[in-house]
């Protein structure tokens, strides 16, 4: 009898060890949208892209694994403040104004933001030049900040999506767009290139800082030692240049 209760104690010891050891497992947000080359969504419902296989490199050298969290855009903050994730990995660049509410990894990769605007018009990327222009942003990024900023002598229109403003760039309800000079390289090797094309490359070190990192809360300074590991790691042993010669020709990393 006794060895029977001892049986299930040990049962149900293992029982709850599994359950948090799985509950244990890092839960990351991922943006819930298209944003080729990073991020593509298959017919087949499977993400696909650069940042995806990044993702899933940094995840295999955290020893408990991760629990990937579709979440949309404008909600990816408070969704890991509120612990409903516990990681970032979707393009969020490391500036000064998120690092007052959340804390960075090291850098795991660092691109240009560009200005794409209609071939009519006549545009150096200046603020004198976009005067009057009506410019698509898309909310809650480095991008909508640079525009307000920059721009304020246009007007700015807010979307929730990259697809939504281009969308609207392609139809003429707006003159130009600010975003990332990657992400639109399949935009205007599309239905983009007939209508539009880049104007100039943008640069402000205060508004998009040093490039995107894996976001996290403060106080777990122990997950952001993991991830620093996870991005020295993938980089030194081949797996993010094997990744990165997929999608592109040049080093994404940056300088």
């Amino acid at each position: 009898m006794k060895n029977l209760m001892k049986l299930a104690a040990g049962a149900a010891l293992a029982l709850t060890l599994g359950t948090q050891m799985a509950a244990a497992q890092v839960k990351i947000g991922f943006a819930a949208e298209n944003y080729p080359p990073f991020t593509a969504k298959g017919a087949d419902g499977n993400w696909a892209g650069w940042e995806v296989e990044i993702k899933d490199a940094l995840c295999a050298q955290i020893t408990e694994g991760c629990e990937v969290v579709e979440i949309a855009w404008d909600g990816i903050i408070p969704a890991l403040l509120s612990k409903k994730i516990d990681a970032i990995v979707a393009s969020m660049s490391i500036t000064e104004e998120r690092s007052k509410t959340i804390a960075f990894s090291n850098k795991y990769y660092n691109t240009p933001a560009v200005l794409v605007a209609a071939k009519g018009i006549e545009t150096d990327g200046s603020m004198a030049s976009m005067e009057g222009k009506i410019i698509g942003v898309q909310v809650s990024t480095i991008h909508a900040n640079y525009a307000e900023k920059h721009y304020g002598s246009a007007t700015i229109k807010s979307y929730s999506t990259f697809d939504e403003h281009n969308q609207d760039l392609v139809a003429g309800r707006i003159d130009a767009v600010v975003a990332d000079s990657l992400a639109f390289g399949d935009f205007l090797a599309s239905s983009g290139g007939a209508c539009c094309e880049v104007k100039a490359e943008l640069t402000d070190e205060e508004v998009f800082g040093p490039g995107v990192g894996v976001g996290m809360r403060k106080e777990d300074t122990e997950l952001m030692g993991r991830f620093n590991a996870a991005i020295e790691a993938i980089r030194a042993d081949g797996t993010y240049e094997a990744i990165s010669a997929k999608y592109f020709d040049f080093d994404i990393y940056g300088g």
